[in-house]
């Protein structure tokens, strides 16, 4: 899995920690990742969000015979952002065959809630 030159890479998302219980990513709130009016856009919230579900449920599936895709996502936006680092944890809720759901919750800094988010993922057989 390469994250060069994928939405990862453009919006400076780094993964920090990555177990089968708990995926942590930072982005940076900047020119990439802010709205026109200056705070951390929606979207970048969301993307953060499905990259950590995509990559824990990637670790947790057989990477030869499965890959995985987003399926659903949701988001409440609680809080404002200007500039700094957010970050993203996200927690598997339901880890099956065919469908993995997570909660990821986006803070500050100050461990402050930014974002709260729910995704699941779908589960794929390759063809190979």
């Amino acid at each position: 899995m390469s994250e060069i030159n994928t939405l990862i890479d453009a919006l400076g998302i780094e993964i920090q920690e990555l177990t089968e219980e708990r995926v942590i990513a930072t982005m940076p709130v900047d020119e990439r990742t802010r709205q026109p009016f200056g705070i951390l856009h929606g979207g970048a919230s969301v993307a953060l969000a499905e990259t950590v579900a995509s990559i824990g449920t990637y670790n947790l599936i057989d990477q030869e015979t499965e890959g995985c895709a987003g399926l659903e996502i949701n988001a409440n936006h609680i809080r404002s952002k200007r500039d700094g680092v957010v970050k993203a944890i996200g927690t598997p809720l339901h880890k099956g065959r065919t469908t993995m759901v997570w909660d990821i919750k986006i803070v500050d800094e100050e461990d402050r809630l930014i974002c709260v988010s729910r995704c699941t993922m779908a589960v794929l057989k390759l063809n190979k």
